[in-house]
């Protein structure tokens, strides 16, 4: 399977609502929070894409450029965006929706990396 194939493949997408017990006293979702769910999006992707162990090395820039309100759907998209010898790069995004209407808009942005490691913890080849 080509790198693009499996680029398109290993992109995931999980949904979830945003209750009350994940927010903070501005009623909207707590940063860690939602780097958390960024972070499991990114995980899966990871995975999806290589086959392999992986474990998060760092997280680039993240953008919360929305707050994301309590009662609200929330999409996040994670896609790998770079593949390097044993570490790739998963951007993921934050789409908000209104429960009870059509508006929705991105909300936070971030980059994950990740390396793939064998059953010592050692760096393995993504392509192998």
């Amino acid at each position: 399977m080509n790198k693009e194939l499996r680029i398109q493949q290993s992109e995931t997408r999980i949904f979830k609502a945003v209750f009350p017990n994940t927010t903070n006293h501005y009623d909207t979702l707590f940063g860690g929070t939602a780097m958390q769910l960024m972070d499991e999006v990114a995980f899966i992707a990871a995975t999806r894409y290589a086959r392999k162990r992986m474990v998060t090395v760092s997280s680039d820039k993240i953008d919360f450029k929305k707050a994301i309100p309590a009662g609200t759907i929330i999409e996040l998209i994670g896609r790998v965006v770079e593949t390097g010898n044993t570490s790739l790069k998963v951007l993921v995004e934050i789409f908000v929706e209104e429960m009870y209407s059509t508006e929705r808009y991105k909300a936070i942005s971030g980059t994950f990396t990740f390396v793939a490691i064998d059953e010592y913890k050692r760096p393995v080849p993504l392509e192998a």
